[in-house]
């Protein structure tokens, strides 16, 4: 016989090969949420080298993060297909091929369709991947994981930003971007990392009884159909119906809409959608707020990576606290907190005067800005759990990256409306503080719900007279089914003696 385990999927290993998984997931993921805000180095003088408006430089970044993150069913439905391993292959070539032809463009439009569309095109399959092979590869230590790979943005960040200036000195922003082009094809070999884990491989014994069983059902229905018309009718109507439903099903084995009836799926889904209106355009115009102002191109620079330093200590540790007992069981009002805390600071960042004002200003982003980032997925798998959560991530990217879309050109636009850069830090903040706002309520209502469900399904159970009930019904079901009459007991008969054969056989 085969083994009692065979078929089943194997546990997540919480370690092992897991952690090299979540090293490549850093070098990816690293690319794909740092890269977007490390080209912002280039925007003043490929600005004026084509003679745009701020509004117009910043639907580069847009148009990358936008296509990042709508390109998420795609990336989810090719994971589901493939693996992650291809699919981050597949996404590192698009990246290098996009940048390196973004350094012979001749116009803006160009740049948009290179380095928006080829360049996050690519992105986006580095990034869901990454994410989601995680979660298969770790439950207990999960937000601890999720917080080391998503440590991975702020040391690119770091690394990106003084590293686009030196390369932008030395070769010019054409020269920079072939060599970014080259240095964007180590997420092949991140992708290289990610070994597959999955259900064991049935044996090939078993296949073939089921084959035969298979076989031997199907006799045994094309018997019944020619002994009873009425039946026949029956199966002929079914199978109409599954033709009907084919394409429907199809698709929702790889993108699962059902989650649109999942309460705390759409709460999280509405918060996030209106959080990001106002998440990246303040990291995507903090260098050239600096320059406008008077501060040098590698102070500039540096503020991004005070930043990403802050950021890249604040997402393990983020990890580890929402992993402790105290934090976990209510992680969602964690996150709130952390969104409305984001949403302060750039609040406050137009009190900022001076270099220094921008420093305390960088630090609390950072910080901010790494305890969103690091909780943004591991609060989407404890709502929908790690069996929906591929269809879950590419559902809620699709939906947010109308308003990354809009982010930024809204914020260059208020920059080129009012020559000031404070309205575009005032309207990012209260967004952001709206959002947070929102789902600390919506999720204090959630988690009511929920208790209170809970506790009447707990009643349902434990209450006497619900079973009695229940058995009774059964007992009815059972009694009417043994009353057919007397038309249905040749069938009756005909399908115990195919049963006996089988088992002698």
């Amino acid at each position: 016989p085969p083994p009692a385990n065979a078929g089943r999927v194997p546990g997540p290993p919480d370690g092992g090969w897991g952690w090299v998984v979540v090293f490549g997931a850093f070098i990816s993921i690293g690319f794909a949420y740092a890269f977007p805000k490390g080209i912002a180095i280039f925007f003043k003088e490929i600005q004026d080298f084509f003679g745009t408006s701020y509004s117009e430089i910043a639907w580069v970044s847009s148009i990358m993060l936008a296509t990042t993150y709508g390109a998420g069913p795609i990336s989810s439905i090719l994971v589901n297909r493939y693996g992650s391993r291809p699919v981050v292959i597949l996404g590192g070539l698009l990246c290098g091929i996009g940048m390196v032809s973004a350094a012979f463009c001749t116009s803006i439009l160009q740049l948009y369709i290179c380095v928006g569309f080829i360049t996050g095109f690519g992105l986006a399959l580095n990034l869901q991947p990454s994410v989601i092979i995680i979660g298969k590869y770790f439950l207990k230590r999960r937000p601890i994981a999720n917080g080391l790979a998503m440590a991975g943005s702020p040391v690119m960040l770091c690394t990106l930003a003084p590293l686009n200036q030196f390369l932008f000195d030395n070769f010019g922003w054409r020269g920079s971007f072939l060599i970014l082009g080259a240095i964007l094809l180590n997420c092949c070999v991140a992708g290289a990392l990610f070994r597959p884990i999955g259900a064991a491989t049935t044996p090939v014994k078993t296949q073939v009884t089921e084959e035969g069983k298979d076989a031997l059902k199907e006799e045994v229905t094309k018997d019944a159909m020619e002994m009873s018309s009425p039946m026949n009718i029956t199966m002929e109507t079914k199978t109409e119906e599954e033709g009907g439903k084919g394409c429907c099903e199809k698709v929702n084995q790889y993108l699962d809409f059902s989650l649109f009836k999942h309460r705390g799926f759409l709460i999280y889904l509405i918060g996030n959608v209106l959080m990001f209106l106002g998440f990246f355009a303040p990291i995507v115009f903090l260098a050239p707020y600096a320059k406008h102002i008077g501060i040098d191109e590698y102070s500039a620079a540096f503020l991004l990576s005070i930043l990403a330093i802050v950021d890249m200590i604040a997402r393990p540790t983020t990890g580890i606290i929402a992993n402790s007992k105290w934090v976990r069981p209510r992680i969602q009002y964690f996150f709130s907190f952390s969104i409305a805390f984001n949403g302060a600071c750039h609040l406050l960042c137009p009190l900022a005067s001076g270099y220094t004002g921008l420093v305390v200003y960088s630090i609390f982003f950072g910080l901010a800005f790494g305890m969103v980032c690091a909780m943004l997925f591991e609060t989407l798998m404890d709502l929908v759990g790690a069996a929906r959560f591929t269809s879950a991530v590419g559902l809620v990217t699709i939906a947010e990256c109308c308003t990354i879309l809009l982010g930024p050109p809204i914020g260059g636009t208020l920059i080129d409306t009012f020559g000031d850069y404070r309205y575009m830090f005032i309207k990012c903040g209260a967004v952001m503080v709206l959002a947070g706002t929102f789902l600390f309520i919506m999720n204090y209502y959630n988690y009511r719900a929920l208790a209170k469900e809970e506790k009447e399904r707990k009643t349902k159970e434990e209450d006497p007279k619900s079973v009695r009930t229940e058995n009774e019904g059964r007992n009815n079901w059972n009694k009417e089914t043994a009353q057919d009459g007397p038309e249905l007991e040749p069938l009756r008969e005909e399908r115990e003696g195919l049963k006996k054969e089988v088992n002698g056989t």
